[in-house]
């Protein structure tokens, strides 16, 4: 067998849309029985209102201190070498912007607390990229409820199965699989929040996109892994892999993107997975 994977253009979905809606429509005529419709995280958790203006923040001590030493000083040396990090990456962490970047991080102490807080970026699922000013997008509350609602809108025409799925990596080796966040999907250990990232970087795990949720059968973690990571690269990154690649892209400041700019750009968050004989 071998697996084919189609992904599917939609508009960008703004705050307010009915995503569910969305992707029934955009897999009409496409979907058959068997099927593995993966959806962006991201782009649901945007569509539901998850979001956060981070300029109505203000950094405190603790913040300041995660930007100022934390992330230039410990995560662009010592820290970054031992994850491995690349040398632009590095780069861009030693001089990550000390005010806005203070304020992010207080988001992220207010949201997923310190031990998530701690990364250099992905915070407990916090991401600013593909998203215009200075919002952020917060992880699901209960992605297997949003998972259930397009398996029952779904299964109604074909019978297939549901995976959410979030870009951020989880570390495999063998049978143990380290996720630097909490997700409900079963097989997945979860322990330190930036710990289980260093620890997997460090050892050279095997380095996957997580798959937050899965309805429509049992499916072994180790297989979910690898299908949530096939679906994220088709899928790419939108405007941007990371906030700088966006700005980047658009020829804007980090904070100057807006809805129009990104309404402009080739989003696909659905992927469809489809088993084929070889």
């Amino acid at each position: 067998m071998r697996l084919k994977a189609i992904r599917i253009k939609t508009k960008y979905w703004r705050p307010g849309t009915d995503y569910v809606s969305e992707v029934v429509k955009a897999v009409e005529g496409v979907l058959q029985d068997g099927d593995i419709v993966t959806v962006s995280e991201k782009a649901i958790s945007t569509a539901m209102g998850y979001i956060v203006d981070e300029s109505k923040f203000s950094s405190g001590v603790a913040a300041r201190f995660l930007v100022s030493f934390w992330t230039r000083r410990i995560w662009s040396g010592p820290l970054g070498k031992l994850a491995k990090l690349k040398d632009g990456t590095r780069g861009r962490l030693r001089n990550y912007p000390l005010g806005e970047g203070a304020v992010h991080k207080q988001v992220s102490l207010h949201y997923v607390g310190l031990l998530q807080s701690l990364r250099h970026y992905s915070e407990g699922g916090i991401d600013a990229s593909n998203l215009p000013y200075s919002y952020v997008s917060l992880p699901l509350n209960k992605p297997e409820r949003e998972a259930m609602r397009l398996f029952k809108e779904l299964s109604q025409r074909n019978e297939v199965s549901v995976i959410i799925v979030d870009g951020d990596t989880t570390y495999s080796w063998r049978n143990l699989h380290l996720s630097p966040r909490i997700v409900p999907m079963k097989g997945l250990i979860h322990f330190g929040g930036f710990l289980a990232f260093l620890f997997g970087r460090m050892l050279g795990f095997k380095s996957r996109s997580t798959p937050i949720a899965h309805t429509g059968g049992s499916l072994n973690p180790d297989w979910a892994l690898t299908l949530a990571n096939i679906a994220h690269r088709v899928r790419r990154h939108g405007a941007g892999r990371t906030v700088w690649d966006m700005a980047e892209k658009l020829g804007v400041g980090l904070t100057e993107v807006t809805w129009r700019m990104l309404d402009r750009v080739d989003h696909y968050p659905i992927v469809i997975l489809r088993r084929e004989a070889s």
